[in-house]
C-alpha cells in the first residue's frame, strides 16, 4: 500500500473518530439536559447521565449474583446445587459428589431419610407399582410413573420446548400436562401421554362465548394420548388470579389454539364462573368425566381445610362415584411465567404444609384409595420427590425441573419473550438454540435418573420400590436441631364414622 493510500485511510479513521466523538458528546449533553429537567427520578436529577447506570447494574445484578456471589445453597428460587444436579442428570454425566455434603443438615425442615441396616439388594429391587386413576371411568388411566411433567402451556413455552418435552416424556414413559393453554399439535406429535388442563378461560374447549363446549371436550378426548382431564382451580404462584400470557407471545397459531385475538394479552378469569361452591365443583368434575369418559380431577392451591371438609361431605352425600379421581396439590411457592409479586410472595400454603393437610383429610373421610394425590411445586431433586411420597403423594409433577432439563438457566426472562435458551420465547432466532432431538434426550434422562435416584433412597430405607415409602421412613429437623419422625409430626388419621358412611356400608 503506497503512502497516499495509507494517509487517506488514516485521515478517514480520524474523521470517523471525530464524528463518533462528536455524536457521543451530543448524546451525553442531550441526556444531561433530559436528566436535570425531568422530575420523576431523583437519582437521575441529582446525578445526571451517571445516575442511569443504576438501572444497568440493577439489571445485571441478578446475573452476577447467580454466577459470582451466591453460594451453592443460598440462591432463590432454585440454588446452584439443585440446578446443577438437574443439569448433570439431564446430560447423563456423573452426578456423584466428593468429600462431603454442602447442605446444612441442621436447617429446620430438612428431610432425613431413615436408612435400614438391611437395605434392599439390587436383585430384590422392583419397578414402581402400577396405579389406576379413575377405575370407574369408561377409560381409566393406568401408569407406574412416579415423576411427571407439570402444566406448561404452549404459548408460555415455545414450540421446540413443547416438542422436546413431549418426545422426552414418551421415551421416559411419563405423562405431560398441557397447562391451561389448550392442546397443540406439538403436544401430540411427541407421542406422550397427555393430561389436558381446563383452565378458567377454558382454552381449547370453549365455545364462542367462552363457555365449556361438550363438542370440543369430546374432540380432545378422542385423542387416545389424552389420558386425563384436570380442572385448574388455582396455581401455586398466583392463587386467586388467572393466567397471564403477554400479548407479544400471542401469535396467530396460539390465538387459533386458544380461541383468542392475535397480539392481545391473554388474561384468564381468576376462577371458573360456574364453580361457586363445593357442589358446583363436583358437578363440573362429573360433567367432564361423563362427556369424555376419562379420569377427571382438579388442581388447587390450599389455604385451609374447611372447604375440603365440605367437599368430602358432599361426596359422601352423593356417593363415592362423585369423588374427584385425583387432586393435584400445588404449592404456594410454585412457578409461573408472570404473576404479581404480592401473590408469589404471600398467598397460598407451601407444599410442606398443604400436602399432609390434603392427604390426611382424604384419609379421614375414607377417600384415600378412591382419590389419588399428585404433588406439585419446587420438587426437582430425588430427596424432595421421596419426601412427597413419604408424605402420601401417589405422583409428583414438576415444571421447572424439566425446564432446567431443557437448558433453562434461571434468567428470569419468562415474561419478556427474551428467554436466552429459547424455552419461553417465540423469537425464532432465540429458539434456534433449543435443539429438539438433543433436549428430548435430556428430558428422558432427567426423568429416568429421577426414578432411579428415588429408588436408591427407597432401597436405603429397606423397601423395594418408591411407593412403599411411608412417613416413618423420614425424619424432619426441628428448631432445636433434632429430627422427629414424620409420622409423629403427622400421625395416622382415623377414618371418621359419618352417618353417611355407615349408611353406605350398610
Amino acid at each position: 500500500m503506497d503512502s497516499p493510500t495509507v494517509l487517506n485511510v488514516v485521515n478517514g479513521l480520524a474523521a470517523l473518530f471525530v464524528l463518533c466523538l462528536g455524536l457521543g458528546v451530543i448524546t451525553v449533553a442531550a441526556l444531561y439536559i433530559i436528566d436535570v429537567t425531568q422530575t420523576t427520578h431523583a437519582v437521575r436529577r441529582n446525578y445526571p447521565v451517571i445516575g442511569r447506570l443504576r438501572y444497568v447494574f440493577e439489571s445485571l445484578g441478578e446475573f452476577f449474583r447467580q454466577y459470582f456471589f451466591a453460594m451453592d445453597r443460598e440462591e432463590m428460587p432454585f440454588n446452584r446445587a439443585e440446578r446443577s444436579w438437574v443439569y448433570r442428570s439431564a446430560k447423563g454425566v456423573d452426578s456423584t459428589v466428593a468429600f462431603g455434603s454442602t447442605r446444612d443438615l441442621r436447617t429446620v425442615g430438612t428431610a432425613i431419610f431413615v436408612n435400614t441396616p438391611y437395605p434392599t439388594l439390587e436383585e430384590d429391587a422392583a419397578q414402581p407399582c402400577s396405579v389406576t386413576i379413575g377405575p370407574g371411568c369408561h377409560t381409566p388411566y393406568q401408569t407406574s410413573s412416579v415423576f411427571n411433567i407439570s402444566g406448561m402451556s404452549y404459548g408460555a413455552i415455545s414450540r421446540p420446548a413443547v416438542l422436546a418435552l413431549s418426545q422426552g416424556a414418551r421415551k421416559a414413559g411419563v405423562w405431560m400436562n398441557t397447562g391451561e393453554g389448550g392442546l397443540s399439535p406439538y403436544h401430540l406429535e411427541g407421542g406422550a401421554d397427555i393430561v389436558f388442563q381446563i383452565g378458567t378461560a377454558k382454552y381449547g374447549v370453549r365455545d364462542a362465548e367462552g363457555h365449556l363446549s361438550d363438542e370440543r371436550l369430546r374432540a380432545i378426548a378422542a385423542h387416545e394420548q389424552v389420558r386425563m382431564f384436570e380442572i385448574k382451580m388455582s396455581q401455586g404462584a398466583k392463587p386467586g388470579k388467572g393466567g397471564i400470557l403477554p400479548g407479544v407471545k400471542v401469535t396467530p397459531e396460539i390465538a387459533m389454539i386458544r380461541g383468542i385475538e392475535v397480539g392481545e394479552a391473554s388474561l384468564s378469569p381468576n376462577r371458573h364462573p360456574e364453580i361457586v361452591n363445593e357442589g358446583a365443583l363436583l358437578d363440573m368434575i362429573e360433567h367432564v368425566r361423563r362427556v369424555t369418559g376419562k379420569p377427571t380431577g382438579f388442581k388447587a392451591v390450599f389455604g385451609s381445610d374447611r372447604w375440603l371438609e365440605k367437599l368430602f361431605k358432599e361426596v359422601w352425600r352423593r356417593g363415592l362415584d362423585s369423588a374427584p379421581d385425583f387432586i393435584t396439590v400445588d404449592s404456594g411457592d410454585g412457578g409461573t411465567g408472570a404473576a404479581p409479586m404480592s401473590l408469589i410472595d404471600n398467598v397460598g400454603l407451601p407444599l410442606r404444609e398443604s400436602l399432609p393437610l390434603v392427604v390426611d383429610k382424604l384419609q379421614g373421610y375414607g377417600l384415600r384409595e378412591r382419590t389419588k394425590v399428585i404433588a406439585s411445586g419446587k420438587l426437582v431433586t430425588p430427596s424432595e420427590v421421596a419426601w412427597a411420597i413419604c408424605m402420601g403423594a401417589d405422583f409428583v409433577t414438576s415444571a421447572r425441573g424439566f425446564m432446567f432439563a431443557l437448558g433453562c438457566i434461571q434468567a428470569l426472562q419468562c415474561n419478556k419473550n427474551t428467554c436466552p435458551t429459547g424455552i419461553t420465547t417465540h423469537d425464532r432466532n432465540l429458539q434456534r438454540g433449543l435443539d429438539i432431538t438433543d433436549k428430548s434426550e435430556r428430558v428422558r434422562r432427567y426423568a429416568e435418573t429421577m426414578h432411579h435416584e428415588v429408588g436408591v433412597i427407597a432401597h436405603s430405607c429397606g423397601v423395594t420400590e418408591p411407593r412403599l415409602l411411608k412417613r416413618y421412613h423420614c425424619r424432619i429437623v426441628q428448631a432445636n436441631g433434632r429430627s422427629v419422625p414424620m409420622n409423629e409430626l403427622y400421625p395416622d388419621v382415623r377414618v371418621l364414622a359419618m352417618p353417611e358412611q355407615e349408611e353406605a356400608r350398610a
